[in-house]
């Protein structure tokens, strides 16, 4: 399981410069995909060998220019329901403000662990000022610069000393995990609920680190698979509810718990900037797609071509990467939703299948033959061999050429799209690289 780590603070102290400071060392190194840098409010750190999420609040705000003091509140409620450490952000340059005062007398009714980090400590003198920020009530000011990065190795000794002992991970771990994830009103609950049915038939439930993420074993109908649940899904709090951003909050731990992510679309809305954000998530965090329009009970015209038009709709936003199974469903009158678990279940396959060496090789190199990659500064680039690598999360294949740097990224694509067009990957994501040979 997963430590969340969320970062908080009024505008303008630093929780962006922070939250690039502890992830840029991972960020340019986790995503190989194109694409992935427009949602820069989550990321993952990783320290002494300990792997922790990140996510930066002030970043969900839409207009984040003139955040009224309601949404900073909101924001700190919810990082306290989610997160499993705080990092309140204050400016050493300023001061305490009222703001701030309003923060901490938020946290310090909570009893997650709260470190207060005096940013912009960019000098000696003032990291004296440090000390008036024991006034908050939160325990030891913790004086950094983001900028520079002073401070930021203590710190990260910090946050992995707050991290409660990780419960055991669910047994067995040969069985599938399944998140639904999605916007608010997608009817995430109603097809969670339509698959366990009223007779719930729930063999054990293993609660997670936190109060949240809950698996639920669930097997009938010959299917056998944890579900993923998030407290969203559990029980609704009011104070977040109506802000659609925060959801995207909501489906990061159920990510990445998950082999294979359900994401449900609301088929009466078509995709909204949300439902990509969360795609995104899946995305970096390399996880089987289903994608399920639900509702589909509410759209008057069901004809074949609008079905078309619509799967083509949702492939063209996600591009590049478009095969994956798309399901519509009616969580309401049941329709179709065990087509659902049948495709989460073959994603899930997907995601394990291992082909030959000599099978790839057979299929790949006549076309690498016929397609070359183009060549670059007059030097010709030859690929000899290809093999997927042993025991990756995603299937992994190697390339190798006599000039790796040169093998661009849309010729990466081509060779994963003639490996997807051969083999069933669909759902998967695929990694290709190529190496010196």
């Amino acid at each position: 399981m997963g430590n969340l780590v969320a970062i908080v603070g009024r505008p303008n102290v630093g929780k962006s410069t922070l939250f690039n400071r502890l992830t840029q060392t991972r960020q340019a190194i986790v995503n190989e995909q194109a694409g992935t840098t427009r949602d820069r409010q989550y990321g993952k750190t990783e320290w002494n060998g300990k792997e922790f999420s990140l996510v930066d609040t002030g970043g969900w705000v839409v207009n984040s220019d003139d955040i009224f003091e309601g949404e900073i509140r909101k924001q700190v409620m919810l990082a306290l329901e989610e997160a499993d450490v705080i990092l309140f952000v204050v400016d050493l340059m300023t001061g305490v403000t009222d703001l701030d005062m309003d923060v901490a007398s938020i946290l310090r009714r909570s009893t997650k662990p709260v470190i207060v980090v005096a940013n912009k400590g960019d000098n000696n003198v003032l990291m004296y000022n440090a000390a008036e920020f024991y006034s908050l009530g939160l325990g030891d000011p913790y004086s950094i610069s983001a900028l520079s990065g002073s401070g930021t190795g203590d710190l990260l000794d910090l946050i992995l000393s707050k991290f409660k002992k990780d419960v055991s991970d669910v047994a067995e771990e040969d069985i599938p995990r399944f998140a639904v994830v999605g916007r608010p009103n997608a009817g995430k609950s109603s097809i969670i609920n339509a698959f366990i049915g009223e007779d719930r038939n729930i063999v054990t439930e293993i609660a997670g680190t936190t109060r949240d993420s809950i698996y639920t074993r669930y097997d009938k109908f010959g299917f056998d698979f944890y579900l993923v649940d998030t407290a969203g899904i559990r029980k609704k709090n009011k104070v977040t509810e109506d802000l659609e951003y925060y959801s995207v909050i909501r489906s990061i731990r159920a990510i990445e718990n998950s082999d294979v992510c359900v994401l449900m679309l609301d088929a009466t809305r078509g995709v909204e900037g949300q439902d990509l954000n969360i795609f995104s998530l899946i995305q970096r965090n390399q996880k089987g797609l289903v994608v399920v329009v639900n509702k589909w009970d509410l759209v008057e015209d069901k004809s074949s071509k609008v079905m078309n038009n619509y799967v083509e709709a949702i492939r063209s936003r996600f591009a590049p990467f478009t095969d994956f199974p798309v399901i519509f469903t009616s969580a309401l009158t049941k329709q179709r939703i065990f087509k659902v678990l049948e495709a989460a279940k073959e994603v899930y396959n997907a995601r394990t299948t291992r082909i030959s060496t000599s099978k790839l090789n057979e299929e790949m190199l006549p076309l690498i033959e016929a397609y070359p990659p183009p060549s670059n500064k007059g030097k010709y680039i030859k690929i000899k061999y290809v093999t997927q690598l042993p025991n990756t999360q995603v299937p992994s294949f190697v390339f190798f050429a006599n000039l790796p740097q040169y093998v661009k990224e849309p010729y990466k694509r081509f060779l994963e799209n003639k490996i997807r067009e051969r083999w069933k990957f669909s759902g998967t994501p695929i990694n290709i690289f190529i190496r010196q040979k």
